[in-house]
C-alpha cells in the first residue's frame, strides 16, 4: 500500500483506499490525494502523490480502508530512480573480463552492444628428445610429456585459445622453425624445457643467439631457469621443463603478462593471510611458492618440496607465497595463501 508519509499522524493509522492499483509495467494513471492510500504491487512505479509503501502483510484491510501501526519511516520500501547507476555513470571499466553479473548489469541499463577483444591465441611447445606422448610406449630414457596438457588446460582457464604445436626435438633448427610458425599464428609463445644453460638447452641459447633474450634466471623456487624474450615481435615465455616449476612460473609470470597483452591490465592474484599448519625454515635470496591447500582454516603444504613431485600439484588447491627474505615459520604463524582460482 502506497501513500504520502506527510499525511500520517501520531500512533496507529487508518487511511481510505483509492480505487485502482499500480503494478509493474502498468502504472496508476492519476494522482493519489493526500491522506489516501493506493494498492501497489512489487516493482511498480510510484504514482504522483505517494512516497512511502507499507507491506500488504503489515496492514489490516477493511471496507475501503486500511489500518496499520505507526512508526513507519518516510520512503520505506521504496527505491529512488537511478540510485544504483546514475545517468551518465561508467558501468564497466575497460580491461575487465566480462562475468555473468556484468552482462546482467549491462542489460539492466539498456546496453546491448559491447566492444570486446578477441581472446589471445597462445602457442604451446614442448622441447626435449626424452618426451613421448601420454599413452605411447616409453623407453627407459623417456618420460611422458605432462606440460602440454597442463598448459593447455591452464590457458583455457585463463580464457585464452591454446595453439598446441606439439613436441620439438633438441635441435636448434627445428626449434627455430617452430618459433617462426608460432610467432606467425599466435599472440604469445609458451615453451617448456631447454631454458637453462646446458648443452641441450636450446630455448635460452636460441633466444640469446638471436638477440631476443630479455630476462633469464629468476630468484624463484621452483623455477630459477626462466627465459623471457621476444621472437619476431611475439613474446616468448621459456618455462622450465619440470612441470611443477612450469606451472608456478606460468601462474606467477606468464598469467599477469598475458593479461596485459589481452588488454586486461596488470592484475595481481588475490591472496589471503591465513595461519600456517606447517613449520618451515627459509633462507634469504629467493621467493618461494609451496603447494598448499586449506584445511580446518589453516594452510597445509605438500609433504615434499621436491619439484619433481607432480602429484603435489594435483593435491594442492593453491600456493603459499614466502617472501624473499629469511623466515622461520611455525604452526599458527600468518602466511599468504593464493588459491589457484585467483589466477583465473
Amino acid at each position: 500500500m502506497a501513500f504520502a508519509h506527510a499525511a500520517l499522524g501520531a500512533g496507529d493509522q487508518v487511511l481510505p483506499l483509492v480505487n485502482g492499483r499500480a503494478a509493474a509495467g502498468v502504472p496508476f494513471a492519476g494522482t493519489v490525494p493526500e491522506g489516501y492510500a493506493l494498492r501497489i504491487l512489487t516493482g511498480a512505479a510510484l504514482p504522483e502523490g505517494v512516497d512511502t509503501v507499507i507491506l500488504e502483510e503489515d496492514v489490516s484491510l477493511g471496507d475501503g480502508e486500511i489500518a496499520f501501526r505507526g512508526g513507519l519511516k518516510p520512503r520505506a520500501n521504496t527505491r529512488k530512480a537511478g540510485e544504483d547507476v546514475a545517468a551518465g555513470a561508467t558501468v564497466l571499466e575497460p580491461g575487465r573480463v566480462l562475468t555473468p553479473a556484468d552482462l546482467a548489469l549491462c542489460s539492466a541499463v539498456g546496453v546491448s552492444d559491447l566492444s570486446v577483444r578477441e581472446p589471445l591465441t597462445v602457442a604451446i611447445i614442448s622441447t626435449g628428445d626424452e618426451l613421448v606422448e601420454p599413452g605411447e610406449p616409453a623407453g627407459d630414457s623417456q618420460i611422458f610429456d605432462a606440460n602440454r596438457p597442463m598448459l593447455t588446460a591452464l590457458l583455457r582457464e585463463f580464457g585464452y585459445r591454446p595453439l598446441d604445436l606439439g613436441r620439438v626435438a633438441d635441435d636448434r633448427d627445428s626449434l627455430r622453425r617452430a618459433f617462426d610458425g608460432a610467432a606467425a599464428g599466435a599472440d604469445a609463445i609458451l615453451t617448456s624445457g631447454g631454458a637453462s644453460a646446458g648443452d641441450e638447452d636450446h630455448v635460452s641459447a636460441l633466444l640469446n643467439a638471436e638477440g631476443a633474450m630479455a630476462e633469464w634466471r629468476i630468484a624463484l623456487k621452483p623455477g630459477r631457469p626462466l627465459a623471457l624474450g621476444v621472437w619476431n615481435g611475439t613474446p616468448v615465455f621459456g618455462l622450465p621443463g619440470n612441470p611443477v616449476a612450469a606451472m608456478v612460473c606460468t601462474l606467477i609470470f606468464a598469467r599477469p603478462a598475458l593479461g596485459l597483452l589481452a588488454g586486461e591490465g596488470w592484475r595481481e592474484p588475490q591472496g589471503f593471510e591465513v595461519p600456517a599448519a606447517f613449520s618451515k625454515s627459509k633462507k634469504p635470496g629467493r621467493r618461494e611458492y609451496l603447494r598448499a591447500r586449506m584445511r580446518g582454516g589453516r594452510a597445509e603444504v605438500f609433504a615434499s618440496e621436491g619439484s619433481g613431485r607432480i602429484s603435489g600439484l594435483s593435491w594442492a588447491e593453491g600456493l603459499v607465497e614466502l617472501a624473499d627474505g629469511a623466515a622461520e615459520i611455525r604452526p599458527g604463524d600468518p602466511v599468504r595463501y593464493i588459491p589457484y582460482g585467483s589466477f583465473r
